[in-house]
């Protein structure tokens, strides 16, 4: 007995690690370990639905709720869709989008409530929700109807699976709106009982959008109803608050294909979208396509390692770091200007949605490996908006300037594209377009200009001490732009106001600190305090934004010696429970905060001192402590792609402190092996022996066989192709002539 128990025990065994083998090692794709669900709850501000890399749809379900959790449209911890819209921000702080809500309804649910303005929705639970990339579906359970969308580049396409019913609907709601998101004119035509075409006008954060859509059904309905300001209306109609009801009879199991074509430029470029990207009704061709695109994107960079988890927060990060920018013209190349024209984009893509404060730091850097043939393009989006407004964009979307943030980080995108060869721009035009942008009377450049520095004023985010710093570090990128042209008082006028951080330094508190028009310094002044001198931000967190001249910032503030101290404190010196913290600092190791941009150069900064293996420790704990394979995976706002860019070049093992020198500073890399799949053919490979949890320190470094002992990597080599191997153990090595820091003199 004891005997046919222990047989039938091993035998049950050997049947669950075989299943447990074939699940773990079989996924198809490297889609499969994406989980778009990650930075939907806590701070992470992203969406779970369908779009393709960089593009113009980004068709994901919305609660209808507004609030600061669902600046997305969407939250995790919430139980109601409203709706599923066209278009929406990546991981952003700014509540803006949601363009053309539909909705499926029938006669099994009525209710309506004031939370979500008194549109129709439905209860869902996520046991029955799912998603991938191009991808999302969810049973909608007080209808018992299910949703699925997809995208392609500038199409959304619907499958509704519906019960029998004579009262089936679909909702299509232009006058829909959430948080700063407000319609101004609406559009709707009824072609025929299978083709609607319109456009939705808005304003929110970009004071301008256009949305032009041509709607087409793969099943006449037989009856519509048209409402402005919730009254009957007939078509064609202009108005704010419009909606259409479309009635339809279904029998039990019924699919209804919608398809959704866009254009920023007109209805007829709509057709077109939805003419060539989408012409049939297939919705699993759609959503296979779009899944095949994904795939091919993030085969760009393969992994090798047993942990799953890992595994799917790396390719999340890598899906994270392709939502934004976002396409603007349709296929004639139309699109809405800056200028408030419809444009022309000839012989490139024009996209926008630049979130280039954030942005500029990681997500640019990381194109430039892996997309190198977009940057071109996007470098031309950037140029286009110079021409159309005379100045390079701050925070462009849906082509409009928003203003947000601080700096002209175009400048820092165009230089790295220039010094990497990047192609197919004009660089003439390029240098024109950063230097008009640095001479700009607005945003407090002319005080700057004329003081040396930001002096404090009154206005409610003067953020003098970030704008100096910003503003030096894009001055130098135009200085090393004005060399390689051969633009000499450029490069010396520029080169200048490269210094400018030096103005705000206050060797007293060892901090960059507000001063005065008159030239003193803030009295009263406290690091830890936010105040309105630092953009989301405090002094301890900005002290270290001298990427461009990290050699003068250690002199400054006191050699090595004393540098390392004030960057072990950065690490150690906890906010206290009364401190009142911002929405924005989280991800807090200290004052160090993740969450957040300023801070996501600085754990590289040992390496600058000759004390890599601190570096190695910190890097590693970020990546462990500050990004998970769960709803709330992200520990701040994504940010168009900025927190997912970090962590694919942080766990790669290199990271760029200055963005716009082509070097990557070396951290401690968390895959076992990784292969760079480059646009030009070749292969670079990053191979980590002894690799563990405990082995975070690198013993030694050989680039294609040859030991090397210098703390980075430059970008030609990389795309060069190669292997860049770290030999990993449990302790630091000290050797101080082991790993040389590159120098700012040092550049590409």
């Amino acid at each position: 007995m004891n005997k046919s128990v222990y047989i039938v025990l091993l035998t049950l065994c050997f049947y669950a690690c075989k299943k447990e083998t074939q699940v773990e090692a079989k996924p198809t794709t490297l889609t499969a370990f994406v989980n778009t669900f990650i930075g939907t709850d806590g701070p992470g501000n992203t969406y779970p639905g369908a779009t393709v890399p960089f593009g113009m749809v980004q068709l994901s379900p919305d609660h209808g709720i507004p609030g600061w959790d669902r600046i997305a449209g969407y939250f995790y911890q919430d139980s109601i869709i409203s709706g599923f819209s066209h278009t929406h921000l990546s991981g952003t702080g700014a509540g803006d989008m949601y363009d053309i809500l539909v909705m499926p309804t029938n006669s099994r649910f009525s209710e309506k409530i004031k939370a979500n303005n008194f549109k129709p929705f439905s209860s869902f639970s996520h046991d029955n929700e799912t998603a991938s990339p191009g991808y999302y579906s969810v049973m909608l359970s007080d209808f018992g109807i299910k949703a699925e969308v997809t995208a392609t580049r500038r199409t959304g396409i619907h499958q509704y699976t519906f019960p029998k019913d004579s009262l089936s609907q679909i909702h299509i709601d232009l006058g829909y709106s959430l948080n700063w998101d407000k319609p101004t004119d609406t559009y709707f035509k009824v072609v025929d009982n299978e083709t609607i075409e319109g456009y939705r006008m808005s304003k929110g954060w970009a004071r301008d959008q256009r949305l032009f859509f041509v709607i087409k059904l793969s099943k006449p309905f037989k009856s519509y109803t048209l409402l402005e300001d919730n009254k009957p209306a007939t078509s064609p109609l202009k108005g704010i608050n419009t909606k259409l009801i479309l009635d339809f009879d279904t029998n039990e199991n019924e699919q209804i294909v919608l398809k959704t074509g866009l254009s920023t430029g007109s209805i007829d470029g709509a057709y077109k979208s939805i003419a060539t990207e989408a012409p049939s009704f297939d919705f699993e061709a759609y959503k296979q396509q779009a899944d095949s695109t994904w795939n091919q994107q993030l085969q760009k960079i393969t992994i090798e390692t047993d942990d799953v988890e890992k595994k799917t927060i790396f390719y999340t990060m890598l899906y994270q770091s392709m939502l934004a920018p976002t396409l603007l013209s349709d296929l004639n190349g139309d699109y809405k200007g800056a200028n408030d024209t419809i444009m022309n984009a000839k012989n490139y893509d024009r996209y926008d949605t630049f979130s280039l404060w954030d942005t500029y730091r990681a997500a640019h850097p990381l194109h430039t490996i892996l997309h190198p043939k977009r940057v071109s393009n996007m470098v031309n989006s950037l140029l286009a908006h110079y021409n159309e407004t005379g100045l390079l964009p701050v925070w462009s979307m849906q082509g409009n300037e928003t203003n947000m943030m601080i700096g002209y980080h175009a400048v820092p995108v165009i230089v790295d594209a220039y010094f990497k060869g990047i192609e197919d721009f004009d660089a003439e035009l390029a240098f024109e377009a950063c230097k008009a942008s640095a001479m700009d009377q607005s945003r407090q450049i002319d005080d700057y200009m004329t003081y040396g520095y930001v002096p404090i004023d009154e206005s409610h985010e003067n953020w003098s001490v970030s704008k100096t710093l910003e503003y030096a570090y894009d001055d130098w990128c135009i200085a090393q732009f004005a060399k390689a042209l051969g633009k000499t008082e450029d490069y010396t006028t520029f080169s200048k106001r490269a210094n400018y951080w030096k103005n705000i330094y206050d060797d007293s508190s060892t901090f960059m600190r507000p001063k005065y028009k008159n030239g003193t310094f803030i009295e009263d002044f406290i690091p830890k305090d936010y105040t309105p001198y630092f953009c989301e931000s405090n002094a301890w967190q900005y002290v270290w934004s001298v990427p461009h001249d990290i050699e003068g910032l250690v002199s400054t503030i006191g050699k090595e010696t004393a540098f390392e101290k004030k960057l072990d404190s950065m690490f150690s010196y906890y906010p206290l429970k009364e401190d009142k913290l911002p929405i924005f600092s989280t991800g807090m190791i200290g004052q160090y905060a993740h969450g957040n941009e300023p801070s996501h150069h600085v754990a590289y900064l040992y390496n600058y001192i000759g004390k890599p293996w601190k570096t190695q420790e910190k890097v590693r704990e970020i990546l462990k402590t500050q990004y998970k394979n769960a709803p709330n995976g992200h520990c701040g706002n994504e940010d168009c792609g900025q927190m997912s860019s970090w962590y694919i070049f942080s766990s790669l093992g290199f990271y760029p402190v200055n963005p716009a020198q082509g070097l990557y500073s070396f951290g401690a890399p968390l895959h076992d092996k990784a292969t760079i799949h480059l646009e030009n053919g070749q292969s670079f490979t990053v191979s980590a022996e002894n690799n563990s949890d405990t082995n975070k320190y690198i013993q030694s470094i050989s680039l294609n066989g040859k030991k090397i002992n210098q703390s980075y990597i430059s970008h030609k080599t990389i795309m060069q192709g190669g292997e860049l191997v770290f030999v990993m153990g449990d302790t630091p090595n000290k050797d101080d002539k082991f790993l040389m820091a590159p120098s700012s003199e040092v550049f590409n």
